[in-house]
């Protein structure tokens, strides 16, 4: 049964479109009927469905967030986590008799962090944009060298804060840091 028969054979109400793909639209496309065994009709009808449906997703993207994600998560170095997990194991961290083998830990992790922020050039605000993504606060830049950090609980503070100093010093970068009650005010200095 050919594609237009199928269609009629459907009851549908038949709306005929010709469009124009630029190379690498075709690309895809032929990927695509690769990949899916249907028409090339039923392939755009689902494309359109698709798109139509998960509309309001595709206009609320952070591009930059979600290329992070995906550097982070496809290369297997980073995990998602529950916040009441993360919680947890902060918690779990202060009342343990040992805590201060992990803040030793914690700060040597944080420089190799800086060791790969420093091999790919990154700058302060792509470190902030970073630890963003991973949901460890919200930023907010309110001038040139002033980042607020909106934790929105108190317990991951420390943790946060010994990140950014143990980063900003391997990084050879200088920040006055400034605790409120579920903030940082981080103020980047120049350098000596």
């Amino acid at each position: 049964m050919s594609e237009k028969e199928r269609d009629q054979a459907k009851g549908s109400e038949k709306f005929v479109v010709t469009i124009s793909f630029d190379e690498e639209s075709a690309g895809i496309f032929r990927e695509m009927k690769k990949d899916l065994p249907v028409s090339q009709s039923e392939l755009m009808r689902t494309a359109l469905r698709f798109y139509s449906r998960h509309k309001a997703l595709f206009e609320s993207l952070d591009g930059d967030r979600v290329r992070i994600y995906t550097e982070m998560l496809s290369d297997g170095e980073h995990v998602i986590l529950d916040i009441d997990h993360w919680m947890l194991f902060l918690k779990f961290i202060e009342s343990h008799p040992d805590k201060e083998k992990f803040w030793e830990m914690h700060q040597k992790v944080s420089q190799a962090h800086a060791e790969e922020f420093i091999y790919k050039n990154h700058d302060i605000e792509t470190v902030f944009r970073r630890l963003e993504a991973c949901n460890l606060f919200k930023l907010i830049r309110t001038s040139e060298t002033d980042f607020t950090l909106i934790l929105g609980y108190d317990i991951p503070k420390k943790f946060i804060k010994t990140e950014i100093e143990d980063i900003f010093s391997k990084m050879g970068s200088r920040a006055e840091i400034r605790e409120d009650l579920s903030k940082l005010r981080v103020k980047i200095l120049p350098p000596k």
